[in-house]
This record gives C-alpha cells, structure tokens and sequence, in this order.
C-alpha cells in the first residue's frame, strides 16, 4: 500500500518559526489547482499500480480552501477511471456518515490539515458532504502569549471551540499540533497545555521542540535580540513532561513527536516512518518509490509554468546501499516498533556488523536496549535520537 501527500503553499500568514515552503499571498491559488491536476495526470505511473490507502492534505494551510474544491482533487484520485487504484474498505468508525456521496468504496485515511480560525459551523457543514475522515489541527499551545509569540492567527478560544465544533459534527478522528519549549511558556503552563489536551478528548497529539530554523523571522529576531531565545534545557524538562503525562493519560508514544490512543496512529505518517514508498504533489513536495527519492522545485510560479510546459519540476536522487541503511536506522529508531536487526541483515554482512559493533555501547550507556533481536531508544535515549542515530550512519 501507498500513500499520497498533497502540498497546499499557501498561508494566511506566515508563522515566525516555520521554514516551509508557503507563501501569505493567495494570488495563485486557481493557477496553482490548476498545476496540481496537471502533475497527477503526468505523476500517475510514478507508484508503478500500487493502491494508496492514505492521502493527506498538508501546507501551508489546506483549510483555506473550500471543503469542495479539495474533494474534486480526491476525486480525481479515487473515483471511477481511477488513476490511483485504490483500497476498498469501509470508512473508519469514527467518521460521520456524509451526504450527497457514494462512499461504497474508500481510502482508509484523508487526512485534511486546519488551521483552528477556519473550523466555523460553515465550513465543518461542507467538511460533511466531503470523504475526509481525518483532521490534524495546528493549535501549538492553548496560551495567548505563546500564540503572539509565534505569529499564530488564531485565539485559544478558536482552537478549543475547533475541536468542539469537529467532534458535535460526529468526526472523532483528531489530531493536534503542540510546541514545547517555547520561551514565553512556563513548565505551569505546558502542564495545563497538556491537561486541556487531554481533557477535550483527542485521540493523537503530536507535539515538537520550537526548532529555529535558519533564515526564518524567528532566527532574525533572536539574533537581533528583539524575541527570547530557546532554552534547551527547558525543552528538554517540558519533553520529560510531555513523555510522562501522555503515558498517565493513556497515550502511546509511538513515534518521538507523536502520541496516541490505542490503535489510534497516524496510518499516513506511519508509513513514512515504516518505509512505505509514497508520492508528493504540490511544490517542495517529496515522493520515495523504494529506490530513489526526489523533491519538486520549491518555487510556485516555476512549478505552475513547468507543469504547464510539460518540463520537469523536480530533482531526483538513486539511493545508494548506505542511504537506505541509514533512512531506515533513523526512522526506525524513533518508533515503537524499533530497529529490526533482520532489516539491518539484508543491508549485508558488513553493514551489520558495523551496527551491532556501534550498539553495543550505546546500550551500555542506557540510551538504547534490544529484545528478540529488535533495539528501542530508551526514555533516557530520546533525548538524544538525533545524535544516537548519526552514530550509526555510515558516512
């Protein structure tokens, strides 16, 4: 099975941390849907017939598109003369019976990303004649001061009475967005971040380290010592935090940043994690079919003309031995599901003793540990899975 990830670049505005590709003018968005249409059409081949059970809608901000215009992208995928065969199955459990469609036939997971300010009455009401049957809804923190701080457009209001309204709509399938580490929030405060989150029910949290990236306005002001910086140290007691209070209230942390209700996980992000080659439309986006790897132009108006013009909008890369070795060390390694050393095996002989040699004192250091052949970080160790992976890359 395959998954597709769709690439919306546009914002209402720009949040001061993020180093994604979009863009607050919305100038292009019917040149750009136009574009989109266009790539699937020339991309069809691309996952050589196999069937995508998941499609995710990310950004950017989806949701500033109507509900009915993303549908028609859905369709284009899924309905009669598919181009992307599809997994027929039934839709999800906590999903709202829709109206107005045939939906005999589904994907397993759509997965739509919203910004809490576009959840109004109107827009969940055309949500409902639409086959998404999943939300991932980018709060970052129920506090005014950490949402001024970040350049967020929504309230704290606006993010608790989102997934009120979603959920009186019938959908349970929900995801947020936290950040941890931000300057302006106290331990006390990501402490009650945390208990609103799981007072309101969500079944999947994924919560991040504020990360400032380079040549971002929150970099910019740092530097300039106009905005306090990160605390490392206060990331790192709030992650604590963050492991200890989702394990209190029932949450598995099946991946670093990402935690949930029992069989509740992310299928989509999953199979990036697992592996599972996958395909990305939109500009910047990333596709993997198991042998290479490659990343459209991060440039709208060159990706609209390309796609127009028939050029090619992306760079590719064939992955070496090493590549995928690596790949799959640093995704495994952060999921619950660990890093099987059957796979490290099929890499060669060399390979695997190089990572058997490299492990060993990692467990001794208490920073990773093995059962039946397969090797978790430990709590202690995901702290540090960045620096634990690299050392057993092969360079």
């Amino acid at each position: 099975m395959t998954g597709i990830y769709i690439h919306i670049p546009f914002c209402r505005r720009k949040c001061h941390y993020c180093n994604f590709f979009s863009l607050a003018s919305r100038k292009l968005k019917d040149p750009f849907l136009k574009a989109l249409k266009t790539e699937i059409a020339f991309t069809r081949d691309y996952l050589a017939g196999q069937p995508v059970n998941t499609i995710y809608f990310g950004g950017g901000t989806p949701s500033l598109y109507d509900p009915l215009v993303l549908q028609e992208i859905i369709d284009i995928v899924t309905q009669p003369r598919n181009i992307f065969p599809a997994e027929i199955t039934s839709p999800p459990d906590p999903s709202p019976k829709r109206e107005g469609r045939n939906f005999s036939g589904v994907i397993k997971e759509i997965t739509l990303e919203l910004n809490p300010d576009d959840i109004t009455p109107t827009y969940v009401g055309r949500l409902k004649q639409t086959s998404f049957n999943r939300f991932s809804i980018g709060i970052q923190s129920f506090s005014e001061e950490d949402l001024v701080y970040l350049n967020r457009s929504h309230s704290a209001a606006q993010a608790i009475n989102g997934i009120r309204l979603l959920q009186e709509a019938g959908y349970n399938n929900l995801s947020i967005d936290l950040i941890y580490g931000i300057p302006t929030s106290t331990t006390n405060r990501w402490q009650k971040n945390l208990e609103l989150a799981f007072s309101l029910n969500v079944p999947h949290i994924s919560a991040y380290a504020l990360t400032v990236e380079p040549r971002t306005p929150l970099a910019w002001m740092i530097d300039r010592q106009k905005s306090a910086p990160v605390s490392d140290e206060t990331q790192v007691e709030q992650f604590k935090i963050l492991m200890e209070q989702t394990k209190i209230n029932g949450y598995q942390q099946y991946e670093i940043s990402n935690f949930c209700k029992p069989d509740r996980h992310a299928i989509h992000n999953t199979s990036y994690w697992k592996g599972v080659p996958y395909l990305g439309l939109g500009p910047s986006a990333h596709s993997y079919n198991g042998t290479s790897r490659r990343w459209n132009i991060a440039n709208l108006t060159k990706y609209i003309d390309g796609t127009e013009k028939g050029e090619c909008i992306y760079e590719e890369e064939t992955l070496t031995t090493a590549q995928k070795y690596n790949e799959y060390v640093m995704t495994s390694l952060r999921t619950m599901w660990g890093c099987d050393e059957k796979m490290i095996y099929d890499f060669g002989n060399t390979i695997y003793d190089f990572f058997i040699e490299n492990t060993l004192p990692l467990i001794g250091k208490g920073l990773v540990t093995e059962d039946s052949g397969v090797y978790f970080l430990t709590d202690h160790g995901k702290l540090f899975a960045d620096r634990i992976a690299s050392e057993l890359f092969l360079t």
